[in-house]
C-alpha cells in the first residue's frame, strides 16, 4: 500500500528553484506582446466601428479610449509594438548566424529593452 505520509520526502526541483534566463523571459514576452497587439487591433477596430455606428456610441468608446484606463492600455500597446519590433530585429540578426554568443545575446537583450523604452517614450512625447 502507498505511504500516505509523504511530507518527509524532498520535492523535485522546478521553476521556483531555478532562475529563468533572460533570453527565455524575452521569448515569452515576445509571444505575449504578439497576442497583446492582436487585442489592441481589436480595440482599434471597435473604435472605427463605433465611429461608423453613431456619434453617441463613438463618444462613449472614444471616452473610454481617452480615459486614464485607456491611456494605460494604449501605452502598454505602444510598448508591445516597439518591443515586438526590436525583438524581431534581434531575431533577424540571429537568422544571419551572427551575435549568437552568450554575452552578445545578453547584450542584445538589454539593448532591445532599452531601445523599446526609449522609442515608447519618444513616441508618447511626439504624440
Amino acid at each position: 500500500m502507498a505511504d500516505i505520509n509523504q511530507s518527509d520526502r524532498p520535492l523535485s526541483p522546478h521553476l521556483s528553484v531555478y532562475r529563468m534566463p533572460m533570453n527565455a523571459t524575452m521569448s515569452i514576452l515576445h509571444r505575449a506582446t504578439g497576442v497583446a497587439m492582436a487585442a489592441s487591433g481589436l480595440l482599434i477596430i471597435w473604435w472605427f466601428l463605433a465611429a461608423a455606428i453613431s456619434p453617441s456610441y463613438f463618444n462613449f468608446v472614444n471616452g473610454l479610449a481617452t480615459s486614464w484606463v485607456g491611456d494605460i492600455v494604449l501605452t502598454l500597446s505602444l510598448f508591445s509594438l516597439w518591443y515586438h519590433f526590436t525583438n524581431g530585429i534581434r531575431h533577424l540578426i540571429w537568422d544571419t548566424g551572427s551575435n549568437l554568443g552568450m554575452r552578445r545575446v545578453q547584450r542584445s537583450g538589454v539593448t532591445g529593452i532599452a531601445v523599446t523604452i526609449i522609442l515608447t517614450a519618444l513616441t508618447i512625447y511626439i504624440a
